[in-house]
């Protein structure tokens, strides 16, 4: 019996430095991402969906416009780049931008800009027919 007191005390001790935290806010060890749409409009998802699933959405509209010629569909990076580029930069990379605060954040790499530009209302020049 008294091992079994033993053993309860030595558990309520080891755990009343977590329960004493949970109080209030537990101030995050990495800095939460900077999540601000710039120009607000209708997105072509709702935020759950386009958190998890916005690389899908990219890689199939970039084989649809690459490998068939479709152009103009709703999803595109242009698109992205418009309503998420900061004000202040005109771009979505940068510190505390949009995409490279996310991706910062999840530690995942950011690799669509090493072809293309990370700018709103940029516009190719392009090769003449």
């Amino acid at each position: 019996m008294l091992r079994l007191v033993r053993l309860l005390l030595l558990l309520a001790v080891s755990l009343a430095p977590t329960f004493s935290q949970a109080e209030g806010p537990v101030p995050a060890r990495t800095p939460v991402p900077s999540i601000s749409i710039e120009n607000p409009g209708k997105c072509v998802a709702p935020a759950e969906e386009m958190r998890r699933n916005h690389m899908e959405m990219l890689k199939h509209q970039r084989d649809r416009t690459m490998h068939q010629g479709i152009r103009g569909e709703p999803v595109t990076l242009n698109g992205c780049i418009e309503c998420h580029a900061s004000k202040k930069t005109g771009s979505v990379l940068g510190e505390g931008n949009f995409c490279q605060s996310c991706h910062a954040y999840a530690a995942v790499k950011l690799d669509c800009f090493d072809c293309h530009q990370p700018k709103a209302h940029f516009k190719a020049a392009g090769a003449k027919p």
